[in-house]
């Protein structure tokens, strides 16, 4: 399982991460939007797109993807308008061990994984710690 996790202006977006049958995910419907100040909607939706998981999407020609799907939900018209605003991070589950990866900003504006930060949980963590844990740092987020 691998989901995204967006904080933008207060609101935290959860699309659904669609896989490639190359290994790549893209955001696909459906998504959830929650006020970051909504903890059991938090909760509620971090643990339905866990449970969605990755369903299976098919591998796309550069010129046959659609926009971002969290385009509309954010009310941008570009990913770089809603990009510049949010911070991400990488929720993934394999083989019962959950890890979550921030991301960080390099001057140049991409968005890369910071391994430095990255949150490794011990085998058999329930899905309900890491939601707590993801929230907390959402929320802590959004606060600075």
């Amino acid at each position: 399982m691998h989901c995204h996790v967006y904080l933008r202006k207060g609101t935290v977006y959860l699309p659904t991460m669609g896989k490639m049958d190359k290994g790549f995910y893209r955001g696909i419907e459906p998504v959830a939007v929650v006020s970051v100040t909504d903890t059991l909607g938090l909760r509620e939706a971090l643990a339905a797109t866990i449970v969605r998981g990755n369903p299976s999407v098919p591998v796309l020609r550069r010129s046959e993807y659609p926009p971002p799907v969290l385009l509309k939900y954010a009310r941008v018209k570009t990913w770089s308008a809603f990009d510049r605003d949010a911070t991400l991070w990488a929720v993934s589950e394999d083989g019962g061990r959950f890890v979550i990866i921030p991301y960080k900003k390099r001057p140049t504006g991409e968005s890369v994984q910071d391994q430095d930060d990255k949150i490794e949980f011990p085998p058999g963590s329930s899905a309900d710690v890491v939601i707590e844990r993801i929230i907390s740092i959402l929320q802590q987020t959004a606060q600075k």
